[in-house]
């Protein structure tokens, strides 16, 4: 080994033979971290290339050496985490990790047959990847959390706008500080997470390089026993033991680019189609005249509340009690499932769809329907003439042009309902309050003209802690009576460290809604009364366990025999309480068969 040593006083020659100004434990060669060498102050190299790190280094060699091995060794584990890592919690066991990453192989069979010259190609590639293979992470550990919530995948080119309504909801279940404290923190994660994942593949590229020969039988040896498990389907605990996760993520999101940006082409042609759209005014809804129609949401009330055997008792027996409730006032009901558009949120998706007879699957169809002229279930009451109407929108913080699409005359948002008690968690207003509030402003009042209202329940709402209770409807007042009941309530933050206690919350919060609608319509019902109520969507995967799909159930109540004579050819089932048999539409079907229904006999076919 030649070593240059540059100085002003003369070469000592007999030194720089005898190699006294080596390191006294061994040879020049450098310790396990073979970075580039350092540049002293005046742009030179220092004695042995090393610099002052390698002085250093010098002095401590043992722990340089025990550092730098410790480094390549989280370095290693960094990426073979990364390559393996699911997209979803329920595949995050030991077993995902117990395999071979056939990308890493690949990618160490390439950068061995890279050129060395220019040594910017052996530099740059490494990093590059790295980034990728960072980026990666983060949309997978995204893919996590929307898994846990929406129970799909995040979309990279639709879904970036549900960040800022997850913001929203940590902004009223935690608080300003909270939220702002879970954002900084999660964009902080995800930039170190890149950088570091691009230093780690960069640091092992190095030693790869370095070590060709180890390198390049290392290579062979586990290619080999890749392609052999690949052939012979090898598994362990039901997962296979050769990996190719990181590129079937990366063709997974290729082909989710491309079809969300087909979709919108798709989407104009479907929306394009309107059996109702000329549809004179005069012809549309003539079996409802004179009656008050009430198209009530109730959050997150899925196929699960109803048949899961861990809540279908309790909530089989408020709706079997709240049809006995309503049959004694003169009512009767029928009832089936909808298959909404999405699961565990997105509410607004589900009630377009609803509305507009359109599968409004995502943020860009609902923003190319709001956009537009669609004729939904609301606006044909406005189009019918002879009712006003309203929406009832507790949820809604802020102005929401949407309004004037849905051709409704009239929003009140949670800051027009009077209601002067606290919110629980989520939810601005309870919902018992919410249907006094719409009994006060517009349905109570005398001489009413008749109503469409769109009212949205809004207490069942995910994190279901603290929920209200039932109160007399002559002790609600302006709301202040909530305080006391949401003192008493639970800790959602004590709830959710217990799946069955979340569990047990929904269905709580589930059967309040119920009771509160019930009790409405005995206390405010008439005659003239026609309410359609259903579940949005289902609650989250912590709730369902991936069981019942995305049905939601749906009912129709009426004190009129003529209203559910109309429908008589449904199929529905009896009652408030769908049974396991009772029909089931896709939720874009209802609005053509609700105004085919309605409408005059000679109106378009039943669909």
């Amino acid at each position: 080994m030649s070593l240059r040593i540059r100085t002003r006083q003369p070469l000592d020659t007999d030194a720089a033979v005898t190699g006294e100004d080596l390191p006294r434990h061994g040879s020049p060669e450098p310790a396990a971290d073979d970075g580039p060498d350092e540049a002293v102050p005046d742009g030179r190299r220092s004695r042995g290339g090393r610099g002052a790190r390698g002085g250093r280094r010098s002095e401590r060699p043992a722990a340089a050496r025990t550092t730098a091995r410790a480094t390549t060794v989280l370095a290693a584990l960094l990426v073979f985490a990364a390559l393996l890592l699911p997209s979803e919690l329920g595949r995050l066991t030991p077993g995902a990790f117990a395999r071979i990453p056939g990308e890493a192989v690949l990618a160490t069979a390439v950068l061995l047959v890279l050129p060395r010259k220019p040594g910017r190609v052996v530099r740059v590639v490494p990093v590059l990847a790295g980034t990728a293979l960072g980026l990666l992470t983060v949309l997978r550990l995204l893919d996590m959390g929307f898994h846990s919530v929406l129970a799909r995948p995040f979309d990279p080119v639709l879904d970036w706008i549900l960040l800022d309504d997850a913001q929203a909801f940590l902004r009223d279940s935690v608080g300003p500080a909270g939220a702002i404290a879970a954002a900084t923190a999660v964009v902080v994660l995800a930039v170190s997470l890149v950088v570091v994942m691009a230093l780690a593949t960069a640091r092992l590229s190095r030693l790869a390089v370095r070590h060709t020969a180890a390198s390049t039988g290392g290579t062979f040896v586990l290619g080999t026993v890749w392609m052999l498990c690949t052939a012979l389907g090898a598994q362990l605990a039901g997962v296979p033991v050769a990996a190719d996760s990181a590129a079937g993520a990366v063709q997974s999101r290729a082909r989710q680019v491309y079809a969300g940006l087909e979709d919108r082409r798709k989407f104009a042609g479907e929306a394009g189609v309107d059996a109702f759209r000329g549809t004179p005014g005069d012809r549309l809804l003539t079996g409802l005249r004179g009656k008050d129609v009430l198209f009530v949401f109730v959050e997150s009330y899925g196929r699960s509340a109803v048949q899961d055997p861990a809540m279908a008792p309790q909530v089989g027996d408020v709706l079997e009690d709240g049809t006995r409730r309503l049959r004694a006032a003169g009512y009767s009901s029928r009832s089936a499932f909808l298959t909404s558009p999405t699961s565990g949120g997105g509410s607004w998706l589900a009630h377009s769809t609803f509305m507009s007879g359109l599968w409004i699957k995502n943020q860009q169809r609902y923003r190319n329907l709001t956009s537009g002229d669609r004729l939904t279930l609301t606006g044909a009451f406005r189009r019918a003439g002879g009712w006003r109407t309203v929406g009832i929108m507790p949820g809604v913080t802020r102005s929401w042009p949407e309004g004037r699409f849905y051709g409704l005359d009239h929003v009140y948002d949670s800051r027009e309902l009077g209601y002067q008690g606290p919110k629980f968690s989520w939810t601005p207003v309870p919902d018992q309050f919410t249907l006094s509030a719409f009994e006060r402003l517009e349905h109570g009042r005398r001489g009413h003209e008749p109503l469409m209202a769109e009212i949205v329940l809004a207490s069942s709402h995910n994190p279901w802690a603290p929920i209200p209770t039932t109160v007399g409807w002559d002790e609600i007042g302006d709301g202040s009576v909530y305080h006391s009941i949401k003192d008493a309530g639970k800790d959602p933050e004590e709830v959710w460290q217990d799946p069955d206690q979340v569990r047990t919350e929904y269905r709580r919060a589930i059967e309040y809604s119920l009771n509160s609608l019930v009790s409405y319509v005995e206390e405010y019902g008439d005659d003239d009364t026609v309410l359609v109520f259903l579940g949005d969507h289902q609650p989250v995967p912590t709730v369902t366990r991936g069981a019942f799909g995305r049905d939601v159930p749906v009912s129709v109540v009426a004190r009129d025999p003529a209203v559910l004579d109309r429908i008589s050819g449904w199929g529905w089932q009896e009652g408030l309480k769908p049974g396991p048999d009772a029909p089931v539409w896709r939720m874009d079907t209802f609005r053509d068969r609700f105004l085919t229904a309605y409408g005059p006999r000679s109106g378009p076919a039943t669909l």
